[in-house]
């Protein structure tokens, strides 16, 4: 009788074990002539997300994940493909790294979505073409081409074995948004590619949009493209709004996505919104304040009043962060007291960034209009140490004028990091007292700058 109650219990805690191994995702593998460390997986539409698993010497790998059901990008080195887990999944990843696309093969429970996701990506790379090319056709052309990829594809998930009718319909549902999303970029880019700045689309091209609804959380939530569709939707409407009560347009894209009832596409888009938002805007506390009255997701306002926290110290009349004894061009140092007394406009910028180098020739203009006024032009490099030589070369190369600067650690220096400067090109504009006027200014090719000048009287 004993062994039949210890038989029982033991069926119990291998059920219950198996229960909750259900809930995770394994996958496993093997790189032939593996030359990396780790493979990565992302979410699309999540930078936050990053999952990396480490490689055993001979280019095999094992792990557990606890992670949503969806699509992610798996990724070695600068090979990637996407791929589908869910709960229970048990998938197995191989492929030699001298030949992915040829090599690359899925296998295991729920390894059938991942096998067409890989066959949809290189069937459209191959109907695509190289270099934009699809983006020279001329309109009617370029539909035709479209149509031609989305039935090709559609066919494909209809013929792919193991799929389920819902992953099927919600896929071709899927290739449907990626239809319009390129319509809708058609026009911006075949200007841009077939070199007809003037080039408009024909009436009605895109009469599809309109029968979109933007409403559907679950498309939401699987397809990058609606996602883009619905974002670039309700930007539109924003910017009405912003108009008509002359409000900032990211407080009202807050204020029109509010208004949506599902609420986790409410709380992604307007959260996604402010993370990026709080670097620019000029009103941070309105904008911080309509956010938390709207958004329901408790885990997005604890991070966003963290963020709050910090770009409070950089807003309007504050005291600015100080960089000290930056090297400057001459070879000997520059910090910011030494410039008291004197407006100062901060150009944050890389010299492996094109679009710094061309703000950096209307910069030149600027520095040529306002010589002798009560302004100093400042240029802080925040290039590797090992670029410091090229920095020198480009600065002299094109004659940049003004204060050129050399920060001490890159992007991780101090002024940078107390500015929550993420990316180049930044405009900083500090007034005599050594207090922030505007710690995201206008770029310099922009009249919004010339305009704040003005207004300061410099």
């Amino acid at each position: 009788m004993k062994k039949f109650w210890l038989l029982i219990a033991a069926v119990a805690i291998l059920s219950c074990k198996n229960e909750k191994e259900s809930d995770f995702v394994v996958i496993s593998g093997k790189i032939i002539n593996n030359r990396g460390s780790e493979i990565t997986f992302k979410k699309p539409y999540n930078k936050e997300f990053n999952e990396t698993i480490k490689l055993a010497r001979d280019g095999s790998f094992l792990d557990t994940l606890l992670i949503e059901t969806g699509i992610y990008t798996f990724q070695y080195g600068r090979n990637r493909t996407e791929i589908f887990v869910e709960a229970g999944s048990n998938l197995a990843i191989n492929f030699d790294s001298n030949n992915f696309e040829n090599t690359l093969t899925f296998s295991g429970k729920g390894s059938e979505i991942s096998t067409y996701l890989f066959q949809k990506q290189n069937t459209e790379k191959k109907l695509l073409g190289e270099n934009n090319s699809i983006y020279i056709l001329d309109e009617a052309s370029y539909v035709s081409k479209l149509k031609e990829i989305k039935d090709t594809l559609e066919k494909l998930v209809s013929s792919s074995k193991g799929i389920s009718n819902d992953f099927e319909e919600k896929e071709k549902r899927n290739l449907n948004y990626t239809y319009l999303v390129r319509l809708n970029n058609y026009q911006m880019f075949h200007s841009h590619y077939a070199k007809d700045p003037g080039f408009k689309t024909s009436d009605g091209f895109l009469k599809g949009l309109e029968e979109i609804k933007y409403d559907n959380e679950e498309d939401f939530l699987y397809a990058t493209d609606y996602r883009t569709l619905v974002t670039s939707y309700y930007r539109k409407q924003a910017s009405e709004l912003a108009r008509k009560e002359k409000i900032d347009n990211d407080i009202a894209f807050i204020k029109v996505v509010g208004a949506l009832e599902k609420n986790t596409m409410k709380n992604d888009l307007i959260y996604e919104r402010i993370k990026y938002a709080f670097p620019t805007t000029e009103d941070l506390e309105g904008l911080y304040k309509q956010f938390m009255a709207t958004s329901t997701n408790e885990t997005h306002k604890k991070e966003i009043t963290e963020s709050y926290s910090k770009f409070k110290t950089v807003v309007k009349g504050q005291p600015s962060p100080k960089f000290n004894n930056y090297e400057n061009f001459a070879g000997k140092t520059t910090s910011l007291d030494d410039l008291k007394g004197n407006y100062v406009f901060i150009n944050v910028w890389a010299t492996w960034s094109s679009p710094n180098l061309i703000e950096m020739t209307f910069l030149k203009e600027l520095e040529t209009t306002y010589k002798g006024k009560n302004i100093k032009f400042v240029s802080i490099s925040v290039d590797k140490a090992k670029d410091h030589d090229k920095w020198k070369s480009v600065v002299a190369e094109n004659k940049f004028a003004g204060i050129q600067l050399f920060a001490d650690k890159d992007m991780e220096s101090g002024f940078v990091q107390e500015y929550l400067i993420k990316a180049t090109p930044r405009y900083i504009l500090i007034d005599p007292s050594g207090n922030i006027v505007n710690a995201n200014a206008p770029r310099p090719s922009s009249r919004r700058l010339t305009r704040l000048f003005s207004e300061l009287n410099i």
